[in-house]
């Protein structure tokens, strides 16, 4: 069965090694560049206002939701927009107090620390971050046994940036000292057609606006994936047409790689098909459709079914996983019970 980390399909919202450097050179560098998000982007300018005025650093801030949406991106906004540093981190990475220790005597004033999936930050790391985070002081232990002492290192005025793609797990002590928390909606297909031509502008890319739009329904609300399947159907224009990406390329490249009209790949289909036909539409608990489907229990529930359900193909019952009417629609499969 596959891992989690090991989900290598071309409409996975998670990061690959191919895209560090893709995503970089298409990252925007200011809120006026930034795609989406409007609410957010409202309050973090009035925030960054007013802290550059007061010629302190922003509150600290904890950025949630799916992968690929721009949270990371937006860090660095934060720190363009604010004329400051920023050290960029993840949670698995400090492991130990050490590790957390040279990090934070490291930064300067109003420096931003960002730490990625923060929500794997162990206890006794997240311990040692309470007081960084309220006094800006490090409390580090010398010796050991009746001869420890306690050492307070005063530390700099910086911003924590802490993003999670599951929030539920961070602890309340942590949680309840960010100031600000932001959720990052998924985007709409206007949203991500304005950021698949910036995207083709940016890389000198001639397209079509409707093969854009091809491209932008295609991109599972996600930016991430929007520019991955612009490079994806760049190769296709190059090799097999005349460089130019119009909808009939976009169409003939997106099929090929199995990507439908709504961005369901061949396994989102097969998990749909597994619970229609062989346990007619469910409900099938979510550990028999992982068997059923050769897929592991906490892939089907991080990677695969929250954009099943989040487009209305899926329901989680307290009897299990159903499949909707819309699917059976999708799948060409005449509907024939009721769900409720």
């Amino acid at each position: 069965m596959k891992k989690i980390e090991d989900d290598n399909r071309i409409v996975s919202s998670g990061e690959k090694d191919e895209d560090k450097s893709f995503d970089l050179s298409l990252r925007p560098k200011n809120l006026k560049e930034y795609i989406g998000q409007k609410k957010i982007k409202e309050n973090l300018e009035i925030f960054m206002q007013a802290a550059l005025k007061r010629k302190e650093p922003i509150e600290h801030l904890l950025l949630y939701g799916p992968p690929g949406l721009g949270k990371t991106t937006l860090a660095y906004i934060i720190a363009n927009e604010m004329s400051v540093n920023i050290k960029v981190t993840s949670g698995p990475v400090i492991e130990k107090t050490g590790d957390l220790a040279a990090i934070l005597t490291n930064l300067q004033e109003r420096d931003i620390l960002f730490i990625d999936e923060i929500h794997r930050l162990n206890k006794t790391i997240e311990e040692i971050l309470y007081p960084a985070m309220e006094d800006y002081a490090l409390d580090i232990i010398i010796g050991q046994g009746p001869s420890a002492r306690t050492l307070r290192l005063d530390l700099p005025k910086f911003t924590i940036i802490g993003a999670t793609t599951r929030i539920g797990l961070i602890s309340s002590p942590l949680r309840d000292r960010f100031g600000d928390t932001y959720h990052l909606n998924f985007y709409n297909n206007k949203e991500v057609e304005k950021i698949v031509a910036r995207s083709a502008d940016i890389l000198n890319i001639e397209t079509e606006e409707k093969a854009v739009s091809e491209i932008a329904k295609r991109s599972r609300k996600t930016p991430r994936v929007a520019n991955r399947l612009l490079k994806r159907v760049r190769d296709f224009a190059e090799v097999k047409f005349d460089g130019i990406i119009t909808e009939a390329v976009s169409r003939h490249s997106l099929n090929a790689l199995e990507v439908d009209e709504l961005g369901l790949d061949e396994v989102d289909r097969r998990i749909l098909q597994v619970i229609i036909e062989k346990f007619n539409g469910g409900p099938i608990g979510v550990n028999t459709l992982a068997a059923a489907t050769f897929e592991e229990t906490r892939t089907i529930e991080e990677i695969y079914e929250p954009f099943l359900m989040q487009i209305g193909f899926l329901h989680r019952t307290p009897q299990g996983r159903v499949a909707t009417e819309a699917a059976y629609e999708h799948l060409g499969v005449k509907f024939a019970k009721k769900l409720f």
